[in-house]
């Protein structure tokens, strides 16, 4: 039987090695998986569409929405998840000591629409009493010289947006004191390498995000899996085929990982944690799927027009192929 070739550009993840080893195929589906950095995967993807079938940040992927046509479908499959209180980094000698304190600071990011830049900046706005309108933000390369915006935006006047400087970096402008700030899904440079310039906002991290998600309930999403509109057009019956799939691996990797025999990563109380993460987060925390997980997407569209990223207000059934949010049941 011949089967539909595709090719899959994603990150490197235990819940999608299934799928790259071939150990799990899609039903129909001959799947070419290009292990890719996420940057490369989402440029590639946005600016030239070169592959069938990508992992994609959910903020660019709802900017994509508002094109016409638009070029991508998303399943309900959520390759990263994350909580990004431990993804703001300050200034030591800022005099910043509370999220309050970011009112009317210059506040640097990769991208704007970064999914996770979304994500914290509508925490600060709705939990902190901090508008995304109260910080200048500053954009571009946080390492190296020279990002941009994969996709143009066109922002409320409210908010401030500017590039920095040709030839500088957002990471040297934090240790420097010339940002206050920086809102970041990568740790810095600096951070890591102990300046002690550089200090995270929230100091006990695993505090703040365990408070965070008992009182909302929220485990922040960050990529969705999106189909190229034309794949998807030819080939409807895709959308089912490949969440089925990457259920399954996520599935198996879960087994694999609860394994004490041998410990799969390098972590002494890898059991443990796990345990302790059921414990807070319940069993499923990494549900794929709209039901169980639309409080979440609700919560990120609502921030994502907040902050002029998109004109109008999404639903989260928007955002799917309906073949992908449903099955058959016996």
């Amino acid at each position: 039987m011949t089967r539909l070739r595709l090719t899959l550009a994603c990150g490197d993840y235990d819940r999608t090695r299934a799928l790259e080893e071939g150990t799990i195929r899609p039903d129909g589906i001959e799947l070419t998986y290009l292990r890719l950095p996420v940057e490369e995967t989402f440029f590639r993807m946005l600016r030239y569409k070169e592959f069938e079938v990508a992992e994609m940040s959910l903020s660019s992927y709802v900017v994509s929405l508002q094109r016409d046509p638009a070029p991508f479908i998303a399943i309900p499959v959520y390759t990263s998840r994350s909580f990004r209180h431990s993804s703001v980094y300050v200034n030591a000698n800022a005099g910043i000591t509370q999220p309050a304190d970011l009112r009317g600071r210059t506040v640097g990011t990769p991208e704007f629409q970064l999914t996770a830049s979304v994500w914290i900046r509508g925490i600060l706005a709705e939990r902190h009493g901090v508008p995304v309108e109260s910080m200048t933000h500053l954009t571009g390369g946080q390492e190296q010289q020279g990002r941009v915006e994969k996709q143009a935006l066109d922002l409320p006047p409210g908010i401030k947006v500017e590039r920095i400087e040709a030839g500088r970096t957002l990471a040297e402008m934090l240790a420097s004191g010339e940002l206050d700030a920086l809102i970041t899904p990568r740790i810095p440079g600096p951070f890591a390498e102990r300046d002690p310039r550089v200090r995270r906002l929230f100091d006990d991290v695993i505090g703040a995000e365990q408070a965070y998600f008992t009182e909302t309930g929220i485990f922040p999403i960050m990529h969705v899996v999106v189909i190229r509109r034309d794949v998807y057009e030819r080939w409807p019956w895709v959308a089912a085929s490949l969440y089925k799939a990457f259920v399954l691996a996520k599935e198996e990797a879960r087994q694999q990982l609860y394994d004490s025999s041998a410990l799969r990563f390098m972590l002494p109380w890898l059991n443990q944690h796990i345990e302790e993460a059921e414990r807070t987060l319940g069993a499923d925390y990494w549900s794929y799927g709209l039901s169980p997980n639309r409080h979440t997407l609700e919560t990120f569209l609502r921030y994502h027009h907040a902050q002029g990223l998109s004109k109008r207000l999404f639903s989260p059934e928007e955002l799917f192929a309906p073949e992908s949010c449903e099955s058959a049941v016996i």
